[in-house]
């Protein structure tokens, strides 16, 4: 059995991770997958070569590139990975919880307060809850339904992303009063903190040296996301305009596109 290790620079949270794992289902040879978000690499226990494994990460866009492969005893390094996947459909269940949970407050709180920096935070949130949705619904499925599903999510994400920016438009035009910069902060910063306890949540699972380095990766674009809200806010308050917010929406929303099309590529 061969190990082959891949640096993956653009994989930087566990919705990215799930789309890999589908991505890689269909590649009969893997045994065992094993990711470290922290240190944004994978390493694929196969028979064979790897450049298959190598063409279907390449069609992620993730900026994969292959390390190395090496020959190990396929018995104890499984047997090992496993024990480290323990719970992990239960850990799903509660990031997916935390995800959707965040997309109806951030969605709401967006509409009442007129932000449509939240509003796009919250369809990211919902991008993610998509994908760890996908992880669970499929499991154990054929692959045509995982597919399938796929797809449906995609189409569902970039509609409303597509909804968004065009909205973000109209309000430009239309030069509406400023959103409510209070809300923004405030929930927000609870979705900072609901994305920083899900990937305490799943990292935990890998390795305690893992998780702890995770909670300090503030690179990820869910993280950052929540940052851009916080801040458009405070400079809705200062310069008492809601272009701020209006720009990190269409920002947020361009994010949930791309998204959206690679859980399209990845049904296809």
């Amino acid at each position: 059995m061969r190990k082959t290790l891949f640096r993956i620079p653009n994989m930087d949270c566990a919705a990215e991770e799930s789309l890999v794992r589908m991505k890689l289902e269909r590649v009969a040879s893997i045994q065992r997958l094993h990711f470290d978000l922290a240190g944004r690499s994978l390493a694929v226990y196969h028979d064979g070569h790897p450049e298959p494994l190598e063409r279907a990460l390449a069609e992620l866009d993730l900026g994969s590139q292959l390390i190395g492969t090496t020959e190990v005893d396929g018995v104890g390094e499984i047997t090992e990975k496993t024990s480290q996947e323990t719970g992990q459909r239960k850990l799903l269940w509660t990031v997916f919880a935390i995800n959707f949970i965040f997309f109806v407050v951030e969605s709401t709180a967006g509409l009442v307060s007129g932000s449509m920096g939240l509003v796009a935070d919250s369809l990211d949130m919902l991008a993610d809850a998509l994908v760890y949705g996908l992880s669970l619904m499929a499991v154990g499925g054929p692959l045509s339904r995982k597919k399938a599903v796929a797809k449906g999510s995609g189409y569902l994400q970039l509609g409303l992303a597509v909804l968004g920016v065009v909205e973000v438009f109209r309000r430009f035009a239309a030069v509406e009063e400023p959103p409510d910069f209070r809300s923004m902060i405030l929930v927000s910063g609870l979705a900072l903190g609901a994305n920083s306890l899900s990937l305490y949540l799943l990292h935990r699972s890998r390795s305690p040296e893992v998780h702890l380095r995770a909670t300090m990766i503030f690179t990820s674009n869910d993280i950052i996301i929540n940052l851009g809200v916080i801040l458009a806010g405070v400079l809705v308050a200062w310069l008492d305009s809601s272009l701020p917010d209006l720009v990190i929406g269409a920002a947020v929303f361009v994010i949930v596109s791309r998204g959206a099309f690679r859980i399209l590529k990845l049904a296809g």
